[in-house]
């Protein structure tokens, strides 16, 4: 178990990576004032988003399952891994959402400002914080 445990973890340090930088890309794509930088950063978001975070997103969400199943006999009395488990799908939606950005940033039909970017770069930070408090300390 400690194995899948490790792998659980490097995947999910790998896709938060992502979550982080994406956003941020997204932030200095909005800023982009010439056709080069646009397509520069446009180049970036895609071989971010599907060659590290879909991978490291699919094997945090495979392990976590696979652990899960392993310890259902005694997750399933437990509260905090429900509340866990709802937050890490609010997360995959988020992610689903920043694929959905970057599409939009693809067809050069970004509507929103940098600094609105800004502030939707925050919110994996508030999911990170939330998700390790709940696995370690286990409060319910």
């Amino acid at each position: 178990m400690l194995w899948l445990k490790s792998f659980h973890l490097i995947a999910m340090v790998a896709w938060f990576a992502g979550l982080f930088y994406l956003p941020r890309l997204f932030v200095y794509h909005a800023m982009a004032e010439d056709a080069t930088s646009r397509g520069y950063f446009a180049t970036m978001e895609h071989k971010l988003l599907w060659r590290i975070m879909n991978p490291a997103a699919l094997l945090t969400v495979l392990t976590g399952v696979w652990m899960l199943i392993l310890g259902w006999s005694v997750y399933i009395q437990q509260l905090w891994i429900f509340i866990k488990l709802f937050l890490v799908l609010l997360l995959l939606l988020y992610h689903v959402y920043c694929g959905v950005l970057l599409k939009q940033f693809a067809a050069l039909k970004n509507t929103r400002s940098h600094v609105w970017y800004r502030w939707f770069n925050e919110a994996p930070t508030v999911f990170l914080v939330l998700i390790v408090l709940l696995a370690v300390i286990k409060p319910w």
